[in-house]
């Protein structure tokens, strides 16, 4: 029902309350928000070029991302009802498999591309 600036600032305000439900709410998205902040930092330290960067910070981002569509998907069947339901385990279960995924690629993103380097550095170091 807005529209133009009226539209974006409701909209931004409602990312935040979201944004802000998940960090309370959840710990596992608490969690990776700190392994997001720990790492954040890595990302422009390191001697890598602008594109290796990118695909850095995009796993990270993207971690997130999927973390919030997982925790969405828990409230959505969670307000279903507290009856056990296949279909109901079935989605709590592949959302946790997508952040398991997610997971899984920003391990091998940062091992491929900071996994050279750091072979190099280990093998100065002894």
């Amino acid at each position: 029902k807005h529209t133009g600036f009226r539209r974006l600032y409701h909209a931004t305000r409602f990312s935040l309350q979201g944004l802000k439900a998940a960090f309370v709410g959840e710990a596992a998205f608490r969690q990776e928000v700190i392994g997001v902040a720990l790492l954040l930092p890595w990302v422009f330290w390191l001697s890598i070029t602008p594109l290796e960067k990118a695909f850095l910070l995009a796993t990270l981002l993207l971690l997130l991302v999927v973390e919030l569509l997982n925790s969405a998907i828990e409230a959505a069947v969670d307000r279903m009802g507290s009856e056990q339901h296949l279909l109901s385990g079935q989605a709590k279960d592949m959302a946790s498999a997508a952040i398991f995924v997610t997971l899984l690629l920003v391990v091998a993103t940062w091992g491929l591309i900071l996994g050279p380097s750091f072979w190099l550095w280990w093998q100065a170091w002894i």
